[in-house]
């Protein structure tokens, strides 16, 4: 697993917390989904904080929010990674649904990106505009999401920690309907050892049994959480 210094360059405060910008090395390239675990150089930090991409251009990553609030510009970063398992866009995926429930889109962006790449149209349904939303994403209210299972043929949701049971409902979902089409969830739990020491402090619960978000996860098939054909 790669283990490398990356430099935080940049912090700016967004609506869903403190966000930055890392130059990293080109090992360190996490896939919409999949995380880094990063400790801050000169602190005494007991655990490590997960970074999700947000954003990658060139050397530099954008990384989405929560940041700690004890950094600064100008740290130095140890991170290792990627780690999880993140989001897998169907080839033939060309009405693209990103929805994030109970958090900020920013998790999202990367996706947005990879989608845009591969011609597909793509809508953002959330409460907030990202900085740095790709100009071809339609941003639409989250009251609306319900009318993607009429349009779209992939589903990619952000779900807050207090929200994994209300997906379905956002969508107009009832007991015993599905999804018509592939969807996936990027679950947010506490993520603390990166699946080296298995301390279940981020287990998820699906049709199958209980999982560790660290490795299983962090994003999850929707038919694994329930409600898709």
């Amino acid at each position: 697993m790669p283990t490398a210094y990356c430099d935080l360059i940049e912090l700016r405060l967004g609506p869903a917390g403190v966000e930055g910008t890392l130059v990293c090395p080109p090992t360190i390239r996490p896939l919409p989904g999949e995380y880094l675990l990063a400790f801050a150089s000169g602190q005494s930090e007991a655990l490590a904080t997960p970074l999700f991409p947000s954003g990658i251009s060139g050397d530099f990553l954008r990384v989405a929010p929560p940041l700690p609030t004890s950094w600064a510009a100008g740290m130095r970063l140890q991170v290792r990674g990627p780690l999880g398992n993140g989001f897998r866009l169907p080839a033939g995926a060309h009405k693209v649904a990103l929805a994030a429930i109970g958090c900020g889109p920013e998790r999202l962006l990367p996706l947005a990106e990879l989608a845009l790449a591969h011609d597909a149209a793509v809508v953002l349904y959330a409460a907030s505009i990202p900085e740095n939303l790709p100009a071809d994403v339609e941003i639409m209210p989250l009251e609306l999401l319900g009318e993607v299972v009429d349009w779209a043929d992939y589903l990619a949701l952000d779900l807050a920690e207090n929200q994994r049971d209300q997906w379905m409902p956002a969508l107009g979902l009832g007991d015993g309907q599905r999804l018509p089409f592939f969807g996936q969830a990027l679950v947010r739990t506490p993520i603390v050892c990166g699946g080296t020491g298995e301390c279940g402090v981020c287990a998820v619960k699906t049709h199958s049994g209980w999982t560790l978000a660290c490795k299983d996860g962090p994003v999850y098939d929707l038919e694994s959480l329930g409600g898709t054909a």
